[in-house]
């Protein structure tokens, strides 16, 4: 039986809230000394390094609630920080979570939020250890930061990777995108469709499951930093790809000092994602190079590394670092170099 018990924010109050939603928190982390409940939680991180990360998502601008779902869209929000930390070479640990509602949100609303975000920590073992509430004019607003860990100096940045050095791709890109496009096209036609109580609007995603879930339900890959550290590879750099690959790439050799080749044909793309770049005549690379939201780990590792990372699961060698003045260039299939471009890259993403 469905509930359709709607209440409001107001019946509970900002710290009524808050207490509802986390009061069944404990920590798991022996880093989390004291979590909610005070003005200030009290983390002991010892002799490791920590890492920080924030991200705060807009409706309107990083999120349609048309088409997203509450407890699609936490998860989704604290994968992001979850990716950031893991890119970094570290192991996420806490998180706080901030939410600005309007008045159309009721308790039942961020309960389903708060379910998504709890889900996204429980699978990382991450501790969510407080934040903030507040009223919004404008619809909704979330920001997380996620703390991390890893031990001294095996932190990995942007700016480390040397000439020469190989580059590398976990999972298959352009899926998101892709997944995107579908929800955009079929919101255009509910949107374009007169809306009969007799013949309800129902979207037409057959076949397509795979592309919607990178979308709304993407995972940070904690897995192939398990898989180097194992295999005894740290990578010279590393970023996780929000943006598009392009757009990665130019981070890394900008704050690396160097150029680098990809090859076309070494991209990874999934078969699903190359069908509906073909069904909505997109040209499936460019999905690649700049649909962004993988959040798939872009990451460097020197020449004498090869064996090891060739054995990798999951894991694609897709070019190499050359020298700056040799720029950033997709080599085609017909062995044509390109320069890679990126949308967005004048206005500086993150």
């Amino acid at each position: 039986m469905i509930n359709n018990k709607r209440t409001e924010i107001a019946e509970l109050g900002e710290f009524g809230l808050i207490e509802h939603l986390t009061n069944s928190l404990k920590p798991q982390n022996p880093s989390t000394v004291y979590g909610v409940g005070d003005d200030a939680a009290v983390l002991d991180y010892k002799d490791k390094e920590v890492l920080v990360t924030t991200d705060m998502l807009m409706e309107g601008v990083h999120f349609d609630l048309t088409y997203v779902p509450l407890k699609h869209l936490g998860y989704k929000s604290a994968m992001v920080n979850i990716s950031d930390i893991y890119a970094m070479n570290g192991t996420p640990k806490q998180m706080t979570v901030s939410v600005a509602l309007s008045k159309r949100f009721s308790v039942e609303d961020i309960e389903e939020l708060y379910a998504g975000i709890t889900l996204a920590c429980q699978k990382h073992h991450i501790d969510l250890i407080g934040g903030d509430t507040t009223a919004s004019l404008t619809g909704l607003a979330i920001s997380i930061t996620c703390i991390g860990e890893c031990e001294k100096g095996e932190a990995v940045y942007r700016n480390s990777a040397g000439q020469n050095d190989l580059i590398c791709v976990t999972g298959n890109l352009g899926a998101a995108y892709m997944g995107l496009q579908l929800l955009e096209r079929e919101k255009a036609v509910f949107n374009s469709t007169q809306q009969d109580s007799d013949s309800p609007f129902s979207p037409d995603f057959s076949g397509k499951e795979y592309l919607l879930e990178r979308q709304l339900k993407p995972e940070a890959r904690g897995d192939i930093i398990s898989q180097l550290k194992e295999a005894g590879i740290k990578p010279t750099s590393m970023i996780d790809i929000s943006d598009g690959l392009s757009s990665e790439l130019m981070h890394l050799c900008k704050q690396s000092g160097t150029g680098c080749s990809i090859f076309q044909e070494r991209i990874p793309i999934d078969y699903q994602t190359a069908l509906a770049a073909e069904e909505f005549n997109m040209d499936v690379y460019t999905c690649a190079l700049n649909g962004g939201e993988d959040y798939e780990l872009l990451f460097t590792v020197p020449l004498t590394d090869h064996d090891k990372v060739i054995k990798l699961k999951d894991v694609k060698l897709i070019g190499h670092m050359t020298r700056p003045e040799l720029g950033l260039h997709l080599i085609t299939k017909s062995e044509q170099e390109i320069e890679l471009k990126a949308q967005g890259w004048q206005i500086g993403n993150k």
